[in-house]
């Protein structure tokens, strides 16, 4: 399943149908491993701003680490996502945690934000480079809101780089997480599945790591920052934008 010439399109009928079960199935079929992820991309964000900043967290989805940024620094948190549905998801999450004053949902797109240059104090984004067509733009585009010295980290699934872990790997995301997904979550999620490990190796294949870390400092973002996690399953970037 390739990504279609509209991948803004595609990301909205991949995601539409997830929303009530995104968090539940998302750590099952991560062996648990996406809330180690996004804990260290909160971390990363939350060492360079505090309760009187504001942060904006990109491609939200049910606003899980928008959450936790508002949780560990008392900042303003807007979540942007370009899914409605998974957004409306978001915002029961934000009214079940009683951060309704802290964390406000909007519907954007990444590479089109609808923020004057240097609004925030800190960004973060997830999973979202796979779905854009031009990733060099679309962080250009997110580090322009991003006030100078502001910190910015991103979370990115990752092929393994080991070729022992990478033949594993290739099992699980071919095999395993197609049935896994069909069984715990129907056919949507059964489409996700069969959709992820083809869309993974074919993003790094086309737009390497280290084009990635060139592509975050020629956006603006200096001291880039790398680490691969879970055997390289996971990847998270950080830095800080250039200027402060």
């Amino acid at each position: 399943m390739a990504v279609t010439s509209d991948p803004n399109r595609f990301a909205r009928s991949l995601f539409s149908g997830l929303g009530r079960r995104y968090d539940l199935l998302g750590a099952l079929l991560s062996l648990g491993q996406d809330r180690r992820w996004r804990r260290q991309v909160v971390g990363r964000v939350a060492a360079g701003v505090g309760p009187a900043d504001r942060v904006l967290d990109v491609a939200s989805g049910t606003a899980g680490i928008a959450l936790s940024l508002s949780e560990t620094t008392g900042a303003t948190v807007v979540g942007a996502d370009l899914t409605e549905a998974m957004l409306r998801q978001g915002a029961e999450n934000v009214a079940r945690a009683g951060a309704k004053g802290r964390v406000h949902l909007v519907v954007a797109r990444g590479e089109q934000l609808p923020f004057p240059d240097a609004t925030f104090s800190g960004l973060s984004f997830s999973y979202l480079l796979r779905y854009v067509e031009d990733p060099a733009a679309t962080l250009r585009e997110l580090a322009r809101v991003v006030r100078p010295g502001g910190p910015v980290a991103s979370l990115e699934f990752h092929v393994p780089p080991s070729r022992f872990w990478r033949f594993w790997w290739w099992g699980y995301t071919r095999l395993v997480l197609p049935l896994a997904g069909l069984l715990t979550g129907g056919g949507e999620w059964y489409r996700v599945g069969r959709f992820l490990g083809p869309n993974i190796t074919a993003h790094y294949r086309r737009f390497p790591l280290a084009w990635t870390v060139e592509a975050w400092r020629d956006a603006g973002i200096e001291g880039v920052g790398v680490r691969l996690m879970s055997l390289g399953g996971g990847l998270v970037m950080w830095g800080r934008r250039a200027g402060g």
